[in-house]
């Protein structure tokens, strides 16, 4: 059952991935009547709508199960593409992005406790980073398939996308519940204030957390944001510049190396390895003009973010005590929130005023991240032994 579990959830991941129409995201909603001005509306409602219930989503699923929880959100997810497919407008987008926010919170943290519990803690770090890793397989098919197939036929990309979603909400009824649903042993605002103790006082788990906040705001920043602007300094055209977006895409497969390049070098070893790599290649954008190298810097931060990725997701799980995890998790996306929100506004006015002073700050953000994780392994390290 267990294996099963993870199997099943490799294949949601694979078919979620397959995003048709996200090369074209902008330019679908844009001929189906949406400015761009509405896109930031509609983009900030749904943040703001997954905040408000990350926290409560979390508590539902320790209490309705875990497997329900997925089944219901995956079925949602699926109405969310099929809505998507057929919208005209700013109004019906925004019913899309709304369905969008209750998924995203409803699964964040339900499907890496079911991964935590079907492979238990020596395999964890494998199926995080094979799991990340379907996801990223995934998109890249859409990716090729929308370039080759698709071109400007819009809509044809929001039907392949429907149909993606609508086979992983079918496959997900082959889920086994990993953990039976809390018979209610507290009312639900004790329950929430155990877990913001257990966030507080479990020694390194807030450290960790940080750690990873700063670290991943990083690279999406870089890697989403910063990089266009970063190749049009070198004097990079377009056409290379999808190149290299397409070669850093490829670079997430990396990620299910993880747990293999984990066991060689060890954990606090690899943490620093690859937040301090990610720091080098911060000071590098900063400081170059060089096409060759400005690529070389961001496919190496991204490889490195990827590797990152199940090794934290890893230490996390291992630091919750909690059996109401989904909560726990749910907390801690939180804190997560807290500290990206503030140096995503950071990094955006400074990348205004300076690039290179954008890229300076990023890699402070990395040094940073590398003291929070030296302080968090240690703890993590202990909870193995006791």
């Amino acid at each position: 059952m267990q294996k099963r579990n993870i199997w099943i959830l490799l294949g949601i991941s694979l078919l979620q991935g397959m995003c048709f129409y996200a090369p074209i995201a902008t330019l679908y909603r844009q001929a189906a009547g949406v400015t761009i001005f509405e896109m930031s509306v509609i983009e900030s409602a749904s943040f703001a709508a997954s905040l408000l219930l990350e926290v409560p989503w979390g508590m539902a699923a320790d209490r309705i199960g875990y497997r329900k929880t997925m089944i219901f959100c995956t079925a949602l997810f699926f109405v969310s593409k099929i809505v998507f497919w057929r919208a005209e407008g700013f109004g019906m987008f925004l019913v899309e992005r709304l369905m969008l926010s209750v998924v995203c919170a409803g699964l964040s943290g339900v499907d890496a406790t079911i991964l935590w519990l079907s492979a238990g803690e020596k395999e964890a770090q494998r199926v995080f980073g094979l799991y990340g890793a379907f996801g990223t397989a995934g998109m890249i098919f859409a990716s090729a398939v929308c370039a080759v197939f698709i071109g400007d036929h819009y809509r044809l990309a929001g039907f392949l996308t429907m149909l993606a979603y609508g086979a992983a909400a079918v496959l997900v009824f082959l889920l086994g519940e990993v953990k039976a649903p809390a018979q209610i042993r507290e009312r639900p605002m004790a329950s929430l204030r155990r877990s913001l103790k257990e966030l507080i006082h479990t020694r390194g788990l807030l450290p960790l957390i940080i750690c990873g906040a700063l670290s991943g705001e990083v690279c999406r920043n870089v890697s989403v944001f910063y990089n266009q602007l970063q190749y049009a300094r070198c004097g990079m055209d377009e056409r290379f510049m999808a190149v290299a977006y397409g070669l850093t895409t490829l670079v997430g497969l990396s990620g299910a190396l993880s747990a293999a390049l984990t066991k060689r070098t060890g954990e606090r070893r690899m943490g620093l390895l690859v937040l301090g790599t990610m720091a080098v290649c911060c000071l590098i954008l900063s400081l170059t003009s060089s096409a060759f190298l400005s690529v070389a810097a961001m496919l190496l931060l991204c490889a490195a973010a990827a590797l990152y990725g199940p090794l934290a997701l890893t230490l996390e799980n291992r630091l919750i005590v909690s059996e109401d995890r989904a909560t726990a998790l749910s907390m801690n996306t939180l804190v997560v929130d807290g500290v990206a929100i503030p140096l995503s506004l950071l990094l955006g006015r400074l990348a205004e005023a300076s690039l290179p002073g954008a890229f300076l700050l990023c890699g402070a953000a990395c040094v940073l991240a590398s003291g929070l994780f030296t302080r968090a392994i240690s703890s993590a390290q202990q909870q193995i032994s006791a």
